[in-house]
C-alpha cells in the first residue's frame, strides 16, 4: 500500500529543503534557504543604501545644488524598482515554469528543424508532402513546434506576447 503524497509531507520544491518527517513542508520554505537569505540581505542593504543616497541628495539640494533635486526623487524610485524586481523574482520562484511532459523530450527533430526553420513572414508551403519521409519529417517538425509552444505558454507577459 502506498501512502498518498499529501500524507507523507513534502513539497514540490524538493530540491530546496527536505521536510521534517511527518510534517507538511511549507510552500514558502525556499525563502529561508541560505541562498535566499543572502539575496534578502543584499536587497535590504541595497534598498537602504538607495534611500540613504536619496537623503544625501536631498541635503545637497537644500544647500543650493539644483541638480540634486532630480536625484532626490530618483534614488527612492530606484529602491521601489528593486523591491518590485525582488517580489517578482520570489513570485517566479514560487511558481516555477511548467516543464515539458514525459515523452516530449524524446522527439527526434528533423535535420533542418532549427537551422532551416522558416523565417517569420515567409510563405508556408501549401502542398502536401510528396513522400512518406517528408510526411514523417513534417510530423516531427510539427511535434517540435507544439513542444516549443507548450514550453513558452504562460511566459511573455512582459514581452508583449499576451
Amino acid at each position: 500500500m502506498t501512502i498518498p503524497r499529501a500524507w507523507r509531507g513534502g513539497s514540490r520544491f524538493e530540491g530546496y529543503t527536505l521536510p521534517m518527517p511527518g510534517t507538511e513542508a511549507s510552500r514558502w520554505r525556499f525563502l529561508i534557504t541560505p541562498r535566499w537569505l543572502g539575496w534578502h540581505l543584499v536587497m535590504v542593504g541595497s534598498v537602504y543604501g538607495m534611500l540613504l543616497l536619496g537623503d544625501w541628495q536631498l541635503h545637497r539640494a537644500e544647500s543650493g545644488n539644483a541638480l540634486s533635486w532630480a536625484y532626490t526623487f530618483e534614488w527612492p524610485i530606484f529602491a521601489v524598482f528593486a523591491v518590485v524586481f525582488w517580489a517578482k523574482t520570489i513570485r517566479d520562484e514560487f511558481h516555477p515554469p511548467v516543464t515539458a511532459g514525459p515523452g516530449a523530450a524524446d522527439i527526434d527533430l528533423p535535420a533542418g528543424a532549427v537551422a532551416g526553420a522558416p523565417r517569420p513572414g515567409a510563405a508556408a508551403p501549401t502542398a502536401d508532402p510528396a513522400t512518406p519521409e517528408e510526411a514523417a519529417e513534417l510530423a516531427a517538425y510539427n511535434a517540435y513546434l507544439a513542444r516549443l509552444h507548450q514550453e513558452v505558454k504562460g511566459h511573455g507577459k512582459w514581452h508583449g506576447l499576451r
